[in-house]
């Protein structure tokens, strides 16, 4: 991924660390496909991640940098810390603390880690603004009755997404019916509302050479600590450890087999609203089965 230039970034660097500061070398960072990304050295050696993409773009930042303080503030999982973010000419950016992240590590203390984040709870789900998931809005409102959020916060508004971008008739008819359907998921199981991660499949999470566990990307609302799970096993990348761990911290309810896939399900229709293609043969077929399971 092509990275900022030196005019861009140093008055952006300069505005949140001083007028001092000198740029040694500017490296693009690989990861994502929606922001331009780079890591900052500086003259004294030390170094910073920075994000920057068009300026309308503003608020998705400051949405990000909400949802990673909420994360650090939880003194669970580890998450970048955001060191400001504004407009510098026609781009929006987020300056962030780097990490030596690396693909493996601790997945026991993920797991554990996880549990813990979930441990912070609300009295409503949703969250106090919007925010994005991947490049598409994500809307929060807050609201007690979870049943009545994920149907019309999450499925029933990537639904009517997914209409207007070509979803196949009969494939929107049958998500309007689980729509109306899910609450027979919930007769006996209640969930508390609790800080998620939001996003959290295999490439929102890395470690630390010492093996501890960073999480990043988040798209942070509070709601069934099941989604979580849930999409950590949509795209892989999850061991038998970490899901050992989460359970021996806060063991998941027997319904969660099939939940899961409600639940993924949002994810995959947002995929079909950014990418099309098979994303909706897939979420047609997961309609179904959860269909089938209501009986």
């Amino acid at each position: 991924m092509k990275s900022s230039s030196t005019a861009l970034t140093l008055p952006i660097l300069q505005q949140h660390l001083g007028t001092g500061v000198a740029i040694a070398r500017i490296d693009a960072a690989s990861g994502g496909c929606i922001n331009q990304t780079s890591t900052v050295t500086l003259a004294d050696g030390s170094r910073y991640f920075l994000k920057v993409n068009q300026a309308s773009l503003l608020e998705m930042f400051a949405a990000e940098a909400d949802g990673l303080n909420a994360i650090r503030a939880s003194a669970s999982l580890r998450a970048p810390e955001s060191l400001g973010y504004g407009v510098q000419g026609q781009q929006a950016y987020l300056l962030l603390e780097y990490l030596p992240l690396q693909n493996h590590g601790d997945q026991r203390q993920a797991g554990t880690q996880l549990a813990a984040l979930h441990r912070h709870t609300a009295a409503q789900h949703g969250w106090f603004r919007s925010n994005t998931i991947g490049a598409s809005p994500q809307r929060n409102t807050q609201t007690p009755d979870w049943v009545q959020f994920w149907q019309q916060e999450r499925l029933g508004f990537q639904l009517e997404r997914a209409r207007r971008n070509g979803y196949p008739p009969r494939s929107y008819e049958q998500g309007l019916r689980l729509k109306e359907s899910i609450g027979a998921l919930f007769t006996d199981y209640q969930p508390v509302a609790s800080l998620l991660h939001g996003d959290l499949w295999g490439g929102n999470l890395a470690y630390l050479p010492d093996g501890s566990p960073v999480v990043y990307d988040p798209a942070v609302y509070y709601g069934d600590r099941e989604t979580d799970l849930a999409m950590t096993e949509l795209f892989g990348g999850f061991g038998v450890d970490f899901y050992a761990a989460y359970n021996a911290a806060w063991a998941l309810d027997s319904g969660y087999a099939v939940r899961k896939t409600l639940y993924n399900l949002y994810h995959i229709l947002n995929h079909f609203n950014l990418f099309g293609s098979g994303y909706g043969e897939q979420a047609a077929r997961m309609t179904e089965k959860v269909l089938a399971e209501i009986g």
